[in-house]
């Protein structure tokens, strides 16, 4: 039944939320032991761990091929998107039904005793995990990264110390997606109730031009001409003089100490190297870390050291930011980059500094919401909710009409995205202006027609929608009501895949964000000038962190990880709690949709009601299939009773910590 009340550790009973949770069992032979330990529990749901009994299910249905599937879902070569151009197709092997239902025979035999009414095709195979305190809380992509940041919190550092402290850790044990090679943006609301934003997004180098990747786009992917100035330490450094309370080294020493003496591969990280062992095997660097003697890469659970990398944190810690922009470091990772075809310099890592800017505000229905200004996308997100409050969003008697109200607004707000950039270059101060105002978004309102979507042009975009990958996030609050929404990214995995040996930094391929002149898209649209490269230029990025209030103090900290599907996940993880009163952990595990206006298809999760998917199939929308895992939300939930709650993503095998 649902319980849009009571929120406990072993309750994961469901609310109304856009699309219901509902039990499916890990395999066959598990569902006695789910019977037998589950009877006096809330709802078990499939955990991600368990994604073999979907594509157990799937294959016995002759769906997909299950090798095929399995290695499918971390493909390198691909956006981490699978298109099923067939999927809405009446006469297809991959009809709606058929994918939504794959393994549901269980649903006329539930596998947890009472609890019998499942809703046809509503079914979902997320399992969050989840923690509970009473003074603070930390939700990363990683539990031992969490912890970090809980235990900086115990021994009176703020949320943002904890934060530094967290992201560290993740840019070391999740090193594919994160590290001080790379950069991000730090969402910091203060316990007085004032924002700031510390923007650490990579620059581009000096000696860049707007043409370098026109002849050879894929060396802006990989190699050391794919790589942007590194941000994160002098953000980090920037944010800890004003927000620290713990000493700059005390952050370091967690992370130092894994990296020196030892860390077991976690499950993401395994399965990438599994995934680009090929690649990673041509480099020196790589190998000397995650390969073993026998010249096999290091797989889940196996112990990885980076001894550089540790000497490298220490320095860092000893001696502040300038012993990675201005020392013999430098030297030696300026060196690496040019022997791998990057025209980085000392000058380029001297140059470099971290910004402080002011954050965007709006309200949803009496709450205050505080986003990221550009060159991030939080206008955007502020654009999309805009147009959804002037609908009646907990009208339940058509779910999917609500739906497809809320992927029509996706799409007005990626056509918008095309003409944001790097404010210190491009004036975007009229677009921005735009997405905060209720006005403008009536007027998009009015646009959105209930019975049918269109083609890309009624979206108005003027230049083509950029896919952009990777990242992590991480949302600490803490006792003094201080919040932090951390996004943190070297892009695509293991980012440019230069690894500098002397410092054991791994650096970024953020040239990839910029756009690139005269490469037209197959719609005919051309990329935005107002991202393309210029010297000093910041890329535009779709992240977009948010702090919601109520009542003047933190309710919410959100934010996710994964490039084009940030915004339409943390909108729906937002309305699944300000508007279906769910749980945070109910409304990060329900499955979700993502539109980005161009490609012209609707991705969704497995899993999805396949009743709301036949009637969005009636307005026109064509489908495609997204991987679960492709975007992943942390956040942090401060409940009336004062209670920290805190949810990492079962997406990517996160967990949070409390205390």
């Amino acid at each position: 039944m649902p319980n849009t009340h009571k929120l406990d550790p072993e309750d994961s009973s469901s609310s109304e939320i856009l699309i219901k949770h509902s039990q499916v069992a890990q395999s066959p032979k598990d569902i006695q032991n789910i019977r037998t330990q589950s009877s006096n529990k809330g709802l078990v749901f499939l955990t991600t761990l368990a994604l073999g009994y979907v594509i157990y299910s799937i294959s016995a249905n002759k769906i997909f091929n299950l090798d095929a599937y399995r290695e499918s879902v971390f493909e390198e070569a691909r956006p981490a998107f699978l298109f099923q151009d067939s999927l809405d197709q009446d006469d297809s092997p991959y009809s709606i039904e058929e994918f939504s239902n794959a393994g549901n025979e269980l649903y006329s035999n539930p596998p947890i005793e009472g609890n019998p009414d499942i809703p046809d095709g509503e079914g979902i195979v997320i399992n969050s995990k989840q923690a509970f305190g009473k003074n603070g809380a930390v939700a990363t992509d990683e539990a031992r990264c969490s912890q970090i940041g809980v235990n900086a919190l115990k021994e009176g550092g703020s949320a943002v110390d904890a934060a530094i402290a967290s992201a560290l850790c993740v840019g070391l044990l999740n090193s594919f997606s994160a590290g001080i090679g790379g950069g991000g943006f730090m969402l910091v609301r203060k316990p007085n109730g004032e924002s700031d934003v510390i923007d650490f997004r990579e620059m581009a180098p000096i000696s860049a031009t707007k043409e370098m990747f026109i002849k050879n786009i894929t060396k802006a992917q990989i190699g050391g001409l794919s790589i942007a100035i590194p941000g994160e330490i002098k953000g980090f450094e920037l944010a800890h003089k004003r927000y620290g309370k713990l000493k700059w080294s005390r952050l370091f020493e967690p992370t130092i100490k894994l990296a020196r003496d030892g860390y077991k591969i976690g499950k993401m990280l395994g399965i990438h190297l599994k995934s680009l062992q090929s690649s990673l095997a041509e480099s020196e660097a790589f190998k000397e870390v995650f390969f073993d003697s026998d010249g096999k890469v290091l797989k889940e659970g196996d112990i990885a050291k980076r001894q550089n990398f540790a000497n490298t944190l220490q320095k860092i810690a000893d001696y502040g930011a300038d012993a990675f922009y201005n020392s013999e470091l430098t030297t030696s990772m300026v060196d690496t980059i040019k022997k791998n075809n990057g025209i980085l310099t000392e000058a380029d890592f001297k140059s470099y500094r971290a910004i402080t800017r002011k954050p965007l505000t709006l309200t949803y229905h009496n709450r205050k919401v505080i986003t990221c200004p550009p060159p991030t996308s939080g206008s955007i997100f502020a654009s999309i909710i805009n147009i959804l409050e002037g609908y009646n969003m907990k009208d339940l008697s058509n779910k999917a009409v609500n739906i497809h109200r809320m992927i029509e607004a996706f799409k007005f707000g990626y056509a918008q995205r095309s003409n944001l950039g790097d404010p210190a270059f491009v004036n975007v101060e009229e677009v921005v202006q735009n997405n905060l105002s209720k006005d403008f978004a009536a007027g998009r309102r009015e646009k959105i027609t209930d019975n049918t979507t269109h083609d890309y042009k009624y979206y108005e975009p003027d230049h083509d929608i950029d896919s952009q990958h990777g990242t992590t996030h991480l949302s600490v609050l803490d006792k003094d009501d201080m919040a932090v929404s951390l996004t943190s990214t070297i892009n695509l995995l293991f980012g440019s895949r230069v690894m500098d040996k002397t410092s054991g930094v791994i650096f970024n391929d953020h040239m990839d964000d910029f756009s690139t002149p005269k490469l037209k898209n197959a719609f005919g649209l051309y990329p935005s000038p107002k991202n393309f490269i210029a010297p000093g230029k910041r890329p535009l990025s779709t992240t977009s962190a948010v702090i919601i209030e109520n009542n003047g103090k933190v309710e919410f900290v959100l934010g996710a990880s994964g490039g084009s599907r940030i915004l339409t996940s943390t909108t729906q993880v937002f309305l699944n709690m300000v508007e279906f009163n769910s749980t945070l952990k109910q409304a990060v595990d329900a499955p979700r949709v993502h539109h980005q206006l161009l490609p012209e298809k609707l991705l969704v999760e497995p899993y999805y009601s396949n009743k709301i998917l036949n009637e969005l199939k009636q307005r026109n929308h064509k489908f495609g299939m997204m991987n679960q895992g492709t975007s992943v939300v942390q956040g942090v939930r401060k409940l009336t009773d004062g209670t920290f709650n805190s949810v990492s993503d079962g997406r990517k095998f996160g967990a949070p910590a409390a205390y």
